[in-house]
């Protein structure tokens, strides 16, 4: 994995975290979308980088609500809001990933207020048990290494992109109270494809290279309809995503900016491994 790593990380392109459009202390939080990786992630110092700058960046968030790639559940639920374990949700990795720790505190207070905005006949369950898992603390360990923010964690209901954008809709609010609002998946995800890039070899396969501009520029134009029908409209399927669910994140997240200011902005891009890792900043 070291040596995949570092054939990925000599291809990288970067806009930077200097793109990012949030001045600090003024208005409401951006949304987020990024790519979460694995724990190799941690090991990778270029991306390890663009997240540490990135939230540089932004204002300093009074919380975090993150939906991942990782926890879907029907109804919505809600994971820890005191003791916050972390969820190691992966396999065949060294032992040091497995003892890894972030003791972020526990928001109780956002938790109430999650599900106090979603409908009424559209109940949020409580999973106190449920902890961070890695589409959760793998990006936040580079973003808040401290681990001095509250987090939350909030499944998402289903994978159908209408729905999901309603739910950021109604979670909006929360980013003028301080929330930092972060949808964590990956651009492109065609796992059982990318062995040859895993092993060392060089760039990205063109269904991701596609479906990474595709997705680019129907963010930038806010082409919500295009986003929505991207099983049938985006170059790369069903490569880029043989299933969905990390590409769904990023439907809350714009469901959340709620008339951003300007349109979304790309925080990071290039390839991990022959995957996308683009990620928005959008509000």
């Amino acid at each position: 994995m070291a040596e995949a790593t570092a054939a990925a990380t000599a291809t990288e392109t970067s806009s930077a975290a200097a793109t990012s459009i949030a001045a600090a202390g003024s208005g409401p939080l951006p949304t987020l979308y990024l790519g979460h990786g694995a724990p190799p992630l941690l090991d990778d110092p270029l991306w390890m980088g663009q997240l540490a700058a990135w939230s540089a960046a932004l204002p300093r968030p009074k919380a975090v609500l993150i939906v991942s790639a990782h926890w879907q559940t029907a109804p919505m639920a809600i994971g820890a809001t005191t003791t916050v374990p972390l969820v190691y949700d992966f396999y065949g990795f060294p032992q040091r990933y497995y003892d890894l720790q972030y003791r972020a505190p526990g928001a109780p207070g956002l938790a109430a207020k999650v599900r106090a905005l979603m409908r009424a006949n559209e109940p949020v369950l409580d999973r106190p048990a449920r902890g961070l898992d890695h589409g959760a603390w793998v990006p936040l360990m580079a973003m808040y290494p401290e681990a001095d923010i509250p987090v939350l964690q909030l499944s998402m209901p289903d994978l159908d992109p209408a729905h999901l954008f309603e739910v950021g809709r109604r979670l909006a609010p929360l980013r003028d109270e301080g929330v930092l609002i972060i949808g964590s998946g990956f651009m492109t995800h065609g796992l059982p494809y990318i062995g040859e890039y895993f092993a060392g070899k060089p760039g990205a396969p063109q269904w991701s290279i596609e479906f990474d501009r595709w997705a680019a520029e129907a963010v930038a134009r806010g082409d919500l309809d295009t986003l929505f029908a991207f099983r049938e409209k985006a170059p790369g399927m069903p490569y880029a995503h043989p299933t969905v669910e990390h590409l769904a994140p990023l439907f809350v997240t714009l469901g959340a900016a709620a008339k951003p200011d300007g349109a979304p902005k790309t925080a990071i891009e290039g390839f991990f491994v022959g995957l996308s890792k683009r990620s928005f900043e959008t509000g």
